[in-house]
């Protein structure tokens, strides 16, 4: 098939509405478009005024699955502007709470978003006739990191228990350690969930790209760290925009970004190629187990590095909860005093490197804001692995091509606004 048309309206098991469109003629494309078609937000302006106790409130909601890490990464940017640094207890407990967070996403993507896909069934729905334990395996999975979110930041979405410098309220011992063993007695449903997508046949395209994340050098980098790009190195935080440049294009309301080359790849698959190294060692033994080699080109398997992500998070949470209750909790007080300053906050979320920038005034307010999204850093690059990959499978059918360009585009696990629509497909030969 040289010639079709294909416009895939309101993509499905994604969060939000994005469209894609592709026009080849003659074997040459002659537009690929994806469009981004949600209203703007607008959450900076909505920061201006505020106080900076206020703020990380504000910016939580602005992903609902992502809660805890946009609203680590604000505070993050008003302790920089106010000069805070928060206790090694703080650290500890915000990096638990941001495993919770990953495992909650990861496992929501990979098992109800993905999943489907590797048996040409709609939703996580068709999978339940024959795949029942699987799909109840997944949930079970998600409950679990909704219950370690709620232990950590009082409640599965929206932390409230986060504050500037401390927290707000310390999880009781007891808790910590009963936590602690239903990760151990989840080992089993851990081992099965690497068994099952081993067992699923990943699409094989490879296109080398940037890969853009946090680095750290002596951990596996998700709250903090330098800004490492695959191709020039490392920066400090204080400096991204000095790498990430943001850019409109006239199909998306939400930007795009570029940084080295034209496009750049940000999620767990960049992270597994840049902090390979890091991994916990079981997480390593499962990335060779189910086939996820450094550094690796295909960005299906952004998929597969987020089931090794998932089984490092869980690991490393044993270990934090261990640190944690050796050292004991203590209940902790920030003495904070507003003054004007900059401050800039990068942390890992799950589907990416995510920027939040605070300007303060003398009193404390919001002067200014800067909030660069994950999913918007990875537009540009989805396209261009659609340019790269649609020329090659113009052979097959169309529902089958169809099939790979929706895969291509979840793989990513781009979250667009948290939301999810019926799609319609109008495909046309040339």
């Amino acid at each position: 098939m040289h010639d079709f048309n294909v416009d895939i309206e309101h993509i499905t098991r994604v969060e939000g509405h994005g469209n894609v469109v592709i026009d080849v003629k003659a074997g040459e494309i002659r537009e690929l478009r994806l469009d981004i078609v949600e209203s703007p937000r607008f959450f900076e302006a909505m920061a201006l005024g505020r106080t900076y106790k206020e703020v990380a409130h504000i910016t939580s909601r602005i992903c609902g699955i992502c809660a805890v890490t946009h609203t680590t990464t604000s505070i993050k940017a008003i302790e920089s502007a106010l000069d805070f640094a928060p206790s090694a207890q703080t650290i500890k407990l915000r990096k638990l709470l941001l495993n919770a967070e990953f495992i909650q996403s990861h496992i929501l993507h990979v098992y109800f978003l993905t999943a489907p896909d590797f048996f040409r069934v709609g939703s996580v729905f068709g999978m339940i006739k024959d795949n029942k334990e699987t799909v109840l395996r997944g949930m079970r999975l998600k409950s679990l990191a909704n219950e370690l979110c709620a232990l950590v930041g009082g409640r599965h979405i929206h932390p409230i228990t986060l504050k500037i410098g401390c927290f707000s309220k310390n999880p009781e011992r007891k808790d910590l350690i009963a936590f602690k063993e239903k990760i151990i007695k989840a080992r089993p449903e851990i081992e099965k969930t690497v068994e099952f997508f081993k067992n699923l046949k990943t699409p094989k395209f490879e296109r080398e790209t940037e890969y853009i994340s946090l680095t750290c050098p002596d951990e596996y980098a998700l709250y903090d760290g330098n800004i490492k790009s695959s191709d020039n190195g490392e920066i400090k935080p204080a400096d991204y925009l000095d790498r990430v440049k943001e850019f409109m294009v006239r199909h998306s309301t939400a930007k795009h970004a570029k940084a080295n080359r034209d496009s750049y790849m940000v999620g767990a698959l960049a992270r597994f190629n840049n902090n390979y190294k890091h991994l916990h060692p079981r997480a390593k033994e499962v990335a060779e187990e189910i086939g996820l080699k450094h550094p690796c080109y295909n960005p299906y398997m952004n998929n597969i590095a987020q089931v090794v992500e998932t089984v490092h998070c869980f690991e490393d949470s044993i270990s934090l909860i261990d640190n944690l209750l050796s050292n004991g909790l203590q209940d902790e007080k920030a003495e904070l005093t507003p003054k004007a300053g900059r401050g800039v906050g990068a942390t890992e979320a799950p589907r990416g490197t995510l920027y939040h920038e605070h300007k303060l005034d003398d009193n404390g307010k919001i002067t200014y804001g800067n909030y660069i999204i994950p999913t918007g850093q990875n537009l540009a690059n989805i396209e261009n692995d659609l340019r790269a990959m649609v020329p090659g499978i113009l052979y097959k059918e169309k529902d089958d091509i169809i099939l790979d360009i929706e895969m291509l585009v979840r793989a990513y696990d781009p979250c667009i606004s948290c939301a999810t629509h019926l799609m319609k497909v109008e495909f046309v030969n040339g």
